[in-house]
């Protein structure tokens, strides 16, 4: 069943009763979609005529999404450098091989930095991610410090000429301040060499809400320009996509939806939008 079917289909009838919208609110609140957004969308319903309510709730929505740019950077003139960030077991690690993999896929050069030098198996990850789909990696001894391989990737990525660099870096929880000021330290060795054009946070789909305040405490912490969202298939709820980009205006750029290399593309918030309505 879509997000929003259970909703329409009571909108149809001449009465809802009170029983009814709660089941309706406790339906979208366990999708996700969060209790305020939930509330908001409600609230409007209950002044809607049966025959408007469909294009009102999808205008409604729809809003809710962030206009900025979901596209990134797609220039030969320079090396462009993605940064990867977020919490501990998001899939993080993943998903800058398979982001790897996309931009190889459209004929781009593409170089990865594992900058993740405090967990030996995620070096092990990327290297063994690299392998399979032939791009190389730079990485650094176990321990040693994550933004020296992020400084050194750079001057590589730019002998190449690469058209991508692409930087993990170690999961983090959102809650220790040491480990996020460690972030902002590699944002500003990385800048004191080049320009970085994304920020990208992994965001796990099945944390709900949890992902909201991950995003809220990275934005403050770097300049955050959008989201790679894990696990957006039959396990996650639906409306944390919604949420997300309507807590932080920013927007979703790719989706991963499987465990495969080309399980991951970019978010069609569309296409999305379509399938919580239908």
């Amino acid at each position: 069943m879509s997000l929003f079917k259970k909703l329409f289909t009571a909108l149809k009838s001449s009465s809802i009763s009170q029983e009814d919208w709660d089941a309706i609110r406790a339906q979208l609140i366990a999708s996700d979609l969060g209790p305020k957004l939930v509330d908001q969308l409600i609230l409007k319903c209950r002044s809607l005529k049966p025959e408007d309510a469909r294009k009102s709730i999808t205008e409604e929505v729809s809003s809710w999404l962030s206009t900025k740019p979901r596209s990134i950077l797609n220039s030969k003139v320079e090396t462009k450098t993605i940064l990867i960030v977020g919490v501990n077991g998001t899939g993080k690690t993943t998903s800058a091989a398979k982001l790897a993999y996309y931009l190889k896929s459209q004929g781009n050069s593409v170089l990865l930095a594992a900058a993740d030098t405090f967990r030996a198996a995620a070096t092990d990850q990327i290297r063994t991610w690299a392998k399979r789909i032939d791009v190389e990696v730079v990485f650094g001894e176990e321990s040693s410090d994550p933004a020296s391989v992020a400084f050194n990737a750079i001057t590589k990525a730019k002998a190449l000429n690469a058209d991508y660099l692409i930087i993990d870096t170690a999961g983090r929880l959102h809650t220790k301040q040491n480990l996020m000021d460690e972030l902002g330290k590699i944002v500003r060795v990385v800048q004191k060499q080049s320009t970085i054009d994304e920020i990208l946070l992994v965001v796990d789909s099945t944390t709900g809400q949890n992902g909201i305040n991950q995003a809220a405490t990275f934005i403050e912490a770097v300049n955050i320009s959008g989201f790679i969202v894990t696990k957006l298939d039959g396990t996650a709820k639906g409306g944390i996509a919604i949420a997300i980009e309507k807590s932080t205006g920013l927007p979703i750029k790719f989706v991963g939806s499987g465990e495969g290399i080309e399980d991951f593309t970019s978010f069609d918030h569309e296409a999305y939008l379509a399938g919580l309505f239908d």
